[in-house]
């Protein structure tokens, strides 16, 4: 039976070039840019940025990315580098979203910061934007200041599900709790109180669904 190695293999990738192909990744689809040599070695540990920049050149050899001279983040993932069955989406950052009080936010596609490519497998289901965080009320659901949510368009809910929401004019992320009478907005974070929304005089709304997230290194 023959099983395949580094050392009968040598296209294969060690453990510190597949970690420095997966920071690779991550940060283009946090950041829409490749990361820098110094941010590769800090992130992995890498004693020296030249540990760095032989895992890249290594990588390039392979076939899973392309090294551009003269700049500073010269790395292009090529087709190899790919996650096998995995889709990419190109998805708008539409701007922020309050995890704390409500802030003013643009989701409605007209102000579109910058676009970036993720890979469908971190959401369920697809979403259709990406807001940035800000705040810490729902760090009990492990949503942090500075994530960015994925947020699926759709005007309903389920009792539990937690929503990006507009209330009079203003945009917030939360877990909705809902019975004939009223409706809650729960922080998941006991510094935060809730938010009872009186359906006969807000301006409420539900833009969409939470449906995972990105956290920036």
């Amino acid at each position: 039976m023959y099983t395949m190695n580094s050392r009968n293999d040598p296209d294969r990738l060690t453990d510190a070039q597949q970690a420095t192909l997966d920071f690779i990744r991550e940060h283009l689809a946090a950041h829409d840019m490749p990361p820098a040599l110094a941010e590769i070695a800090r992130a992995l540990g890498f004693p020296h940025t030249s540990s760095a920049q032989k895992c890249l050149q290594a990588l390039e050899r392979k076939g899973y990315v392309e090294l551009l001279p003269g700049k500073a983040r010269g790395i292009r993932l090529r087709s190899a580098a790919r996650p096998i069955g995995d889709d990419l989406l190109r998805l708008p950052v539409l701007g922020r979203v309050a995890a704390g009080a409500p802030i003013g936010s643009g989701t409605d596609g007209g102000d579109v910061e910058r676009h970036l490519r993720v890979e469908a497998s971190l959401f369920k289901p697809r979403p259709d934007y990406l807001l940035r965080v800000q705040g810490d009320s729902m760090i009990d659901d492990g949503i942090l200041d500075g994530d960015l949510v994925g947020v699926r368009r759709q005007p309903t809910a389920e009792n539990g599900q937690t929503v990006v929401a507009r209330l009079d004019g203003e945009i917030t992320i939360k877990r909705l709790q809902h019975d004939a009478d009223s409706i809650r907005l729960l922080p998941r974070n006991p510094a935060y109180a809730l938010i009872v929304v009186d359906p006969n005089s807000d301006d409420f709304a539900i833009e969409g669904l939470f449906v995972g997230l990105l956290r920036t290194l």
